[in-house]
């Protein structure tokens, strides 16, 4: 009798329910987020990934047809759950410009770029652009996190909490770039500065902010 058979509640041996296409790719989607984000691309193998769903390797390569592949599909589920993480911060705090606050500070970034956080695999994924299918991939997934941060931006300048002369897919831009400025620094520099860090943030945060009316000409018939 196959050792996959199982016993039920009652004794009576059964074999496993057989998991459709969708959900036997979504299961091995579900190994392979932490394992690429706690050991990188390269010390990840196919066969790891298996033995996580526990399932053969072939299986994988039947699901994902490459190494690349798979990491490609990682990275949509990445734009899921960031866009999701970075919602839910947003519903912590009393405005959108406290939200940008808490998620641009530099220890919020570093979090955010260290295993088992999604920014571990972004990084990993600059890194594999020129493999095949990751760098479209890697742009998809940066793609739908800057229009979910939009949606969020574009509340705070309803909100009046931030500026609104400029759209608010600008902005998002802009907080990806600041994102990614961080994480180069993180990475090269030697001797870091908390304070000039602060500093840099206060200076964004205050650029963010709704822009002062400018004052009306004088009527008092000057030049």
């Amino acid at each position: 009798m196959s050792a996959r058979l199982r016993e039920d509640a009652a004794g009576t041996r059964v074999r496993p329910r057989r998991l459709d296409a969708a959900a036997r790719r979504e299961s091995i989607l579900d190994a392979a987020v932490p394992l690429f984000a706690n050991q990188g691309y390269e010390r990840t193998r196919m066969s790891d990934v298996a033995a996580r769903v526990g399932v053969t390797e072939p299986v994988i390569f039947q699901n994902f047809g490459t190494k690349a592949e798979l990491f490609a599909a990682v990275l949509e589920r990445v734009a899921q759950e960031a866009a999701g993480y970075l919602s839910a911060l947003a519903l912590e705090q009393e405005s959108v410009h406290d939200w940008l606050r808490r998620v641009l500070a530099a220890e919020q970034l570093d979090r955010l770029h260290t295993a088992p956080m999604f920014g571990v695999l972004l990084a990993d994924a600059h890194r594999l652009h020129d493999e095949a299918g990751i760098g479209e991939a890697l742009h998809r997934c940066v793609t739908r996190v800057a229009e979910a941060l939009a949606g969020m931006l574009q509340r705070g300048q309803r909100e009046g909490s931030l500026r609104d002369d400029a759209s608010p897919l600008t902005l998002a831009w802009l907080m990806v770039s600041l994102v990614q400025a961080r994480q180069i620094r993180r990475t090269h520099t030697v001797e870091p500065a908390e304070a000039l860090e602060h500093d840099v943030l206060a200076g964004i945060l205050n650029a963010l902010r709704p822009r002062a009316p400018e004052s009306s000409p004088s009527s008092t018939g000057d030049p």
